[in-house]
């Protein structure tokens, strides 16, 4: 049975509802930078719209789109978008606390629950932000590492110019460029993308700017406590958690490459079994749609 006031009152005051939401950790942070809207069926079907600029087929003298320079009296050339049908189905991601025994609810320290509840919420919030990360990236959850295709379309992809340990030759700044330009190539505007990478990443990051390069110390972002951004470089907001894959790094756009659909938003409850005790359980439903997969390098 779920129980709402008399329940909450029994665990010495503690809305576990408002305490669940309250909690905004590091390194959960993809919801943040895709866009959210609600769903109101587990199976959504959408379409995928090929990236770039339209065109037309060039001619065999002069090599250039027929859309240019048509001659007089001519029907001007066909050139349509081609879409992706996808279906994508709403993933439950849900847990719960052991029995609190009502003994331990009466003479227990209250800060208990209240890490019961942040625990529990953290490895939904975690779930959540793997779940985005495998989709985002077009990756397996399993091994989240080759980006894979999907469908007619996929995330780019490019090689380093070196792997970015070997400080000797790494050359971050080339890498990050790259990435902005195959991005701008396809009509996307790079500027303000998010740059996700690892702390192993961020570390030799750091470590070329002041040792190798003699750059001065980055100032940390004011938006880390309230998004996960920790600075800026090249005009991209730098994201560090531990859900991106070392060995990699991740540019996209953020509110354009990927769309969350909420089918029921991080809820908590307060499960009651009368003279026995008590547990808490989370849950939150939703699919990540990969709508902009050439936004995503």
């Amino acid at each position: 049975m779920v129980v709402s006031t008399s329940g909450m009152a029994e665990i010495r005051g503690i809305d576990v509802q408002k305490l669940a939401v309250g909690f905004a950790d590091e390194e959960n942070v993809l919801k943040k930078f895709v866009t959210n809207s609600k769903t109101a069926a587990r199976e959504i079907r959408w379409y995928q719209k090929t990236a770039g600029f339209l065109d037309t087929p060039t001619t065999n003298d002069t090599a250039t789109s027929l859309m240019y320079n048509t001659s007089q009296f001519s029907r001007p050339p066909i050139s349509e978008q081609s879409w992706t049908r996808v279906t994508s189905y709403v993933k439950t991601f849900m847990v719960e606390s052991p029995f609190i025994s009502d003994s331990d609810i009466k003479d227990s320290d209250p800060d208990v629950y209240g890490t019961i509840v942040r625990d529990l919420v953290r490895a939904v919030e975690r779930k959540v932000d793997l779940r985005i990360f495998s989709i985002l990236f077009n990756c397996l959850e399993s091994t989240p590492t080759q980006p894979l295709t999907n469908g007619a379309v996929t995330v780019q992809t490019t090689a380093a110019t070196a792997i970015w340990s070997a400080t000797a030759t790494m050359d971050p700044i080339t890498d990050i460029l790259n990435g902005k330009q195959k991005i701008r190539a396809y009509g996307y505007d790079p500027e303000g993308s998010i740059l996700g990478m690892n702390s192993v990443e961020h570390k030799l990051l750091l470590t070329w700017l002041i040792n190798t390069k003699g750059s001065s110390i980055p100032q940390f972002s004011s938006q880390k406590a309230e998004s996960g951004v920790v600075m800026e470089l090249l005009g991209c907001k730098v994201v560090v958690s531990e859900n991106f894959t070392t060995d990699w790094v991740y540019q996209f756009v953020p509110m354009r490459a990927a769309t969350w659909k909420t089918f029921t938003p991080l809820t908590t409850a307060v499960i009651d079994e009368p003279l026995i005790g008590k547990k808490i359980r989370v849950l939150e439903e939703g699919a990540c749609l990969l709508t902009d997969p050439k936004a995503v390098h």
